[in-house]
């Protein structure tokens, strides 16, 4: 392919705007899609009626993916994807930009009559935010889910995912015949905002991923002695949330001695017990997450924070246990698809990065099915996860013209 190609952008400025209105609040004007409910279930099916605008046939597995084709219906397919959920209050590229670029890139090859040797599907995968502990649509398709973990698992409140699908109307088991052998998948692309200010602070148009960072996710409990904040001196306290405050302080030489530059430990979320102004902490529950792009690293930083937990609680009277929720692997992206993607930044005279990436994305279970290739495209002041995110038209503009034009390069090969 010498020739280079571009996508409608305010069709594709349309269809985010008219996707952020469902779950859009008025108050904060966030966007909130939490995977499996109702608003999630809504932004799905109206994308289904995008893509048979177009004249595709689209169709739900039974993970809620949902999928769409063009192109001859028996051979393996260049899938382009990503996710239709959002996190509460969230902001519209997240996840979006992905599903509704894959459209936009068909919507252009079929009003340019462009000839493809290779069919090209569109995925919008489920529940990619995790309100359930994992990415449950790509690990659906990919075989990574069980009978047993449909049955038992809940959301952060305790609801459980069967139930919000039979709200729904949904069969929860369906989701075990969701897998897609890998031999029917010639590649994988994903455009996603960056979620960070790499791009934005260089002034870079486009990032190529080469690879995605592994994260272990734990609930850690510090556990010492409720007592009387005014009659029980200092130093003779069981205090748990202090044991937390010398715990995160660490961070900074945890990281020095045992991580990377691009390593990261965060507490997210504590609770501390029995939570009254005027009762030293018996007790404090918290969340810990560890991210590096090596697993070596990535171990070593857990057993460093086990150490430096249990030294703590040593010192200060406390007991410490923790349960290991999650353990995602590092992930490297296709050095082919790396290269395709930077020809054709350079085709495009785009400026652009090779870089790794902190946050989690669908590509990272695709990693093991087929050659994958992630995009980014920057986000400005870094914000995600917000309704504050924001990338501008532009830049959208060059990353789906990015994305289209590697598409072609492969599906003409």
């Amino acid at each position: 392919m010498n020739a280079t190609y571009n996508i409608d952008i305010n069709r594709l400025k349309n269809d985010i705007l008219s996707l952020s209105k469902i779950g859009y609040d008025e108050d904060t004007h966030g966007v909130t899609r939490q995977g499996l409910s109702r608003e999630d279930y809504d932004g799905r099916l109206w994308f289904m009626e995008q893509c048979r605008a177009v004249g595709l046939e689209p169709y739900m597995d039974g993970a809620c993916n949902v999928i769409c084709r063009y192109g001859a219906p028996n051979k393996p397919a260049i899938v382009l994807g990503s996710h239709l959920d959002s996190v509460p209050n969230g902001g519209m590229f997240d996840g979006t930009l992905g599903v509704l670029a894959g459209l936009e890139c068909i919507r252009t090859i079929k009003d340019q009559n462009i000839t493809i040797d290779t069919p090209i599907e569109v995925i919008g995968f489920s529940e990619e935010e995790g309100r359930f502990g994992g990415m449950f649509g790509v690990q659906s398709m990919c075989g990574l889910i069980d009978r047993d973990w449909i049955e038992s698992v809940t959301d952060i409140n305790g609801i459980y995912l069967k139930d919000e699908m039979k709200a729904l109307g949904l069969d929860p088991m369906d989701a075990l015949n969701a897998y897609r052998e890998p031999h029917t998948i010639k590649a994988f692309l994903e455009i996603h905002i960056e979620q960070g200010p790499v791009l934005d602070n260089a002034n870079i148009s486009i990032g190529i991923v080469e690879g995605i960072t592994g994260v272990f996710d734990w609930t850690v409990r510090l556990i010492g002695e409720p007592n009387h904040s005014g009659t029980t001196p200092m130093d003779q306290r069981k205090d748990a949330f202090l044991g937390l405050c010398d715990f995160a302080h660490e961070f900074p030489r945890i990281i020095s001695e045992d991580g990377s530059d691009i390593s990261r430990l965060t507490i997210g979320k504590a609770e501390v017990y029995p939570g009254f102004c005027h009762i030293v902490p018996g007790a404090v529950e918290f969340s810990l997450s560890g991210r590096d792009l090596k697993p070596e690293i990535l171990n070593n930083l857990g057993q460093s924070c086990r150490k430096v937990l249990s030294s703590i609680a040593r010192e200060k009277g406390l007991m410490f246990e923790y349960d290991e929720n999650s353990w995602l692997e590092p992930k490297q992206c296709s050095t082919k698809m790396c290269d395709i993607i930077e020809e054709t930044c350079k085709a495009l005279d785009f400026s652009y990065k090779r870089m790794p990436s902190g946050a989690g994305h669908d590509t990272q279970f695709m990693c093991d099915v087929t050659e994958a290739g992630l995009i980014f495209v920057p986000s400005v002041g870094g914000i995600s996860h917000s309704p504050k995110e924001w990338t501008s038209w532009r830049d959208i503009e060059k990353g789906v013209n990015v994305l289209l034009n590697t598409t072609l390069k492969l599906a003409t090969a």
